[in-house]
């Protein structure tokens, strides 16, 4: 479609809501709307010709943000040059009018006047992109779409912003003008092509103003701070605080905005301030002998950053020092030098050192930077005498003797020296520290080492052949010091040990065996060469037995064989052999040593038999098999013994006393092994309680030692049977004839005792007793009680009344 602007240009200036100010006159107008037509048909020319014209090409509409209304404004009118001929609705599409954000735009669908509807903000939107459509009342496109773009014009509304309110940056003190200290910037919303994005900066205060008020300068444009002066120095200001401000419209305080942020700039130390010691001559004294000691502290003073490489101090010793006594440690808090004995000093050697001491620090001095003359100083250091201990010029000493040397003999002379020559002389006493073996003893007052026993080279105190003692010299200064020396006395051997022969038992067979026919013998001997192996072994010509029996064969200078001689027979049994050793000393030691063989029969590979072993020991085979009898007879008493314990436990846990102990008048101890578990862990075996039918179980019971209640199996006495109808007489006569039986029976106990009956059978042969009762009324007669005897007369007197009523 093509489009025709029917009005003027409109020049908009840019104050908000859009109006125009006519030249000349101060008053404000609104500008009138420009106005968009649809068009099919060609303009007439003034001759009348008609062409075709091309499409318009429709410039934007400008629209100030944040515009104040009245809302909705008129943009633009849109017309379409059939709307005289049909009738035409209008509408628009895009992003603010029918797409989110939505209705921030709207057009009046008869007369197509488009309107803004509520303020615009550019830095949330700068532009706009909307299609106006013209159809007919049936939705017919009648025209083709036209293309609206509307701008924001920005304003400025938009202060400029610092992303940190506060900057750290730094430079190195004595730094030349220009160097470059740090960077600041801000940042502004608006439209940074226009005024009022243009962000310019300046410094409002520098705190403090030490030097000058003007240190450092910043880039209008850029925002980087540099010095514009000499003269930072650390020493004096370490810290200083800029006030940066922004400001917008190219930095026009009348119309800009502005806005301020901190800059802190840190003087950081340079290595500008030499070490200076607080005095040329520092002074100490140490005693003699002593290290690891602080002798003096040499004290300095740095205007530098504390405890950092430009302040730390290292202090050298150029002078006075040559054998390298003392070095100078730093200490890390205060910075001093500590002079420290690392090296024994010795006053007779040296009475005082003069140190000439240099101080400087971790990090080389700043360039054009001279060291002071302050930083060398002396130090003198004055060594105090003390009393020394003795020392012995030789430790350890040795010397040579011979084993055996006796007692009294002078070995040598172990003396001691004084280090202290320049005291008055003072004297050493010796004595004797550790002499494990007690052999010798030391002169007081000399040193004299003298023999107190024989030395003896074989002793458990001599090791690898030397024998060490010490000895303590001691002196009389104030307070007395002592040192002592150890004497080493290697022990020259002498042949004072005979050898001894090994072993001293072993067993050979009975027959010479033709791979094994004989033990191998040595000699053992405390000596060493020459006076030990090779040894030489002999059989003595008495007994004359032993000779005709055994032979000794040579195998080496240390060993020999000794063996039967051959188709010699011998019994079994425990043999000794004499032989005589002799060692290779001048002169030679010999021995007589016995050798216990065991002689056995052997089997084939040579080895003695179990049976000629025991044989071997002097047993013959008549003993060896009584040996056997009576080990098994032995055991087998052991085992009867033993089941003849467990019967009678048996036979004592089953048949307790079943009356209560209470009740029990006997003087016996009752032991109760064991509690039980309860009614529940208890098997009772209640056919027991029954009456038996007959007494074959009793007969048949094996006799043994039993219970004085249990009835006996022997033939027993005779007791009275009782009548049925008792009277007084009988029952009498029946209890005397009981006690004569009981008295006389040689299987009742030799004590009154409670009778227990074990079993009450399945009935009572004796009736019911719930018919007798008691009585009180004194019917009964008792007196027939004292007819009966004294045994019954208490009875009788309980309830037969008599004289004692």
């Amino acid at each position: 479609s093509t489009a025709q602007i029917l009005t003027t240009q409109i020049t908009v200036t840019k104050e908000e809501g859009g109006v125009a100010e006519r030249k000349g006159n101060k008053e404000l107008f609104p500008a009138p709307p420009p106005v968009i037509m649809f068009s099919r048909s060609g303009l007439n020319s003034s001759k009348g010709l008609r062409r075709q014209k091309r499409d318009w090409v429709i410039p934007p509409i400008n629209v100030a943000e944040n515009s104040r209304g009245p809302f909705p404004q008129m943009l633009v009118s849109i017309r379409s040059d059939q709307d005289q001929d049909i009738s035409i609705r209008y509408s628009i599409t895009g992003v603010g009018a029918d797409q989110p954000p939505n209705e921030v735009f709207s057009i009046d669908p008869v007369l197509g006047k488009m309107f803004v509807t509520k303020p615009l903000d550019r830095e949330h939107r700068s532009s706009y992109h909307l299609r106006a459509h013209a159809v007919d009342m049936n939705g017919n496109q009648v025209e083709n779409p036209i293309d609206l773009y509307i701008f924001v014009i920005d304003m400025n509304d938009n202060r400029p912003e610092f992303k940190n309110q506060v900057y750290n940056g730094s430079v190195d003190e004595g730094s030349k003008p220009g160097t470059y200290v740090m960077h600041l910037s801000a940042f502004d919303a608006d439209d940074n092509t226009t005024a009022n994005g243009m962000v310019r900066y300046r410094i409002l205060s520098q705190t403090p103003h030490s030097p000058i008020p003007n240190m450092f300068t910043i880039n209008s444009e850029t925002g980087d701070i540099v010095t514009v002066a000499p003269g930072l120095d650390r020493e004096k200001v370490s810290q200083y605080t800029i006030i940066v401000q922004a400001t917008d419209m190219e930095g026009n305080l009348n119309f800009g905005l502005s806005n301020t942020a901190t800059a802190i700039i840190t003087v950081t130390d340079i290595n500008d301030n030499p070490p200076m010691l607080t005095s040329r001559t520092f002074s100490g004294e140490v005693p003699e002998n002593r290290v690891d000691v602080v002798v003096a502290n040499l004290t300095v003073i740095d205007a530098d950053q504390p405890h950092s490489p430009n302040w730390n101090a290292i202090y050298r010793i150029i002078s006075g020092d040559p054998s390298g006594h003392f070095t100078i440690r730093t200490d890390p808090v205060t910075n001093d030098g500590m002079v420290t004995v690392v090296k024994p000093v010795d006053f007779e050697m040296n009475r005082a050192f003069m140190l000439t001491v240099v101080v400087s620090n971790q990090a080389h001095l700043a360039s054009g930077i001279q060291s002071s003359l302050q930083s060398t100083a002396g130090v003198t250091i004055s060594i105090q005498d003390v009393n020394e201990p003795p020392y012995f010029p030789t430790n350890p000493k040795h010397i040579r003797f011979e084993e055996g040397v006796p007692a009294g003999t002078s070995l040598t002379t172990f003396s001691a020296a004084d280090p202290d020559r320049l005291q008055m002389q003072q004297t050493i006493r010796y004595s004797k520290l550790n002499d494990p073996a007690d052999w010798l003893s030391i002169n007081r007052t000399n040193g004299q080492i003298v023999t107190t026993a024989m030395l003896n080279r074989e002793s458990i105190y001599v090791t690898n052949n030397i024998y060490e003692a010490t000895f303590l010299a001691t002196d009389n200064g104030s307070p007395p010091a002592s040192g002592t020396g150890t004497l080493q006395i290697y022990l020259i051997d002498i042949n004072d040990n005979p050898p001894a022969l090994v072993p001293r038992e072993s067993q050979i067979c009975e027959r010479v065996n033709k791979n094994i026919n004989g033990v191998n013998i040595t000699a053992a001997d405390a000596d060493t060469d020459p006076n030990a192996g090779p040894f030489v072994f002999e059989l003595p010509s008495f007994p004359t037995s032993i000779r005709r029996n055994w032979t000794i064969t040579r195998i080496s200078g240390d060993y020999a064989r000794l063996s039967l001689r051959y188709q010699i027979y011998l019994e079994p049994g425990m043999y000794e052999v004499p032989i005589i050793v002799s060692d290779s000393g001048n002169p030679p030691l010999s021995n007589r040593s016995v050798i216990k063989l065991k002689v056995c029969p052997c089997d084939e590979n040579g080895d003695c038999t179990t049976l000629g072993a025991v044989a071997a020991a002097g047993l013959g085979t008549g003993a060896i098999i009584s040996i056997l009898i009576c080990i098994i007879i032995l055991l087998s008493m052991v085992l009867l013994f033993v089941v003849w314990i467990k019967r009678r436990e048996k036979e004592r846990q089953t048949k307790q006393l079943l009356i209560d102990p209470e009740d029990d008048v006997r003087d016996n101890i009752l032991k109760y092994d064991e509690e039980g578990g309860g009614e529940e862990d208890q098997d009772y075996d209640l056919s027991q309680l029954q009456q038996p039918d007959s007494l074959e179980h009793i007969i048949s019971k094996p006799p043994g030692v039993r219970r004085v209640d249990e009835r006996p199996i022997i033939p027993e006495s005779q007791y009275p049977i009782r009548p049925v109808v008792p009277h007084p007489g009988d029952i009498g006569d029946f209890i005397h004839e009981g006690l004569r039986a009981a008295d006389n029976d040689p299987t009742a106990p030799p004590y009154d005792s409670l009778l227990v009956f074990d079993y009450e059978g399945s009935g009572s042969t004796a009736g019911s007793v719930s018919s007798l009762n008691s009585s009180s009324t004194g019917d009964q007669d008792y007196d027939y009680l004292n007819d009966w005897g004294p045994r019954f007369k208490k009875l009788a007197d309980m309830y037969g009344g008599g004289d004692d009523d």
